[in-house]
């Protein structure tokens, strides 16, 4: 039922590989553990797409990409992660980021001023970055390693409901006329 959704949800495996940004990965993309969808490469994928989601980097779907390349988890489910952090949820994203950096790093609460140009844009970079860079490093650790633990714990789960189905099935089949059942 899992890999089904996942099948269903995400693009084939030929869609991916001929992507024109992902072509200088070359040769690379044809390890099948890249398209794997077994619980070791979605949960990894996960954790890979979670974590690169969280930086505030540019060229997130490339570093998620080449991080699922390097640690041969799947492709399409790291790639397609870092769009949690999209237009719309960047600037919440970056904001707790930021409060959380700051807390870490012990900074008092500043006032917050906005303006639309350039300058003041790089001058709050330039007061801001250290707390904005560590806050997005623990989000992405965390974030990463949750869904990791997640997906492994959730897929196990969907593993054992149904081994425990099939097992209670089976008593069942041999009172209704089914197969039998051994001696």
């Amino acid at each position: 039922m899992a890999k089904k959704l996942i099948k269903s949800l995400f693009p084939t495996y030929h869609k991916v590989r001929e992507h024109e940004s992902l072509r200088f990965f070359g040769a690379v993309l044809n390890d099948p553990n890249l398209w794997h969808l077994n619980r070791r490469s979605v949960a990894g994928a996960f954790g890979v797409g979670l974590f690169v989601a969280f930086l505030p980097i540019p060229a997130q779907m490339l570093t998620a990409a080449a991080l699922a390349i390097i640690v041969r988890v799947n492709l399409p489910i790291s790639v397609l992660l870092v769009w949690i952090s999209n237009p719309l949820t960047m600037a919440p994203i970056y904001y707790v980021a930021y409060t959380i950096g700051r807390f870490l790093m012990g900074e008092p609460r500043r006032g917050f001023s906005f303006e639309l140009n350039l300058s003041w844009f790089t001058g709050e970079l330039v007061v801001i970055w250290k707390p904005l860079l560590l806050g997005s490093l623990v989000m992405s650790v965390v974030a990463g390693l949750a869904g990791y633990i997640a997906i492994r714990l959730l897929w196990r789960l969907h593993i054992v409901r149904r081994l425990d189905l099939k097992r209670r099935r089976l008593p069942r089949l041999g009172r209704r006329g089914g197969p039998a059942q051994g001696p």
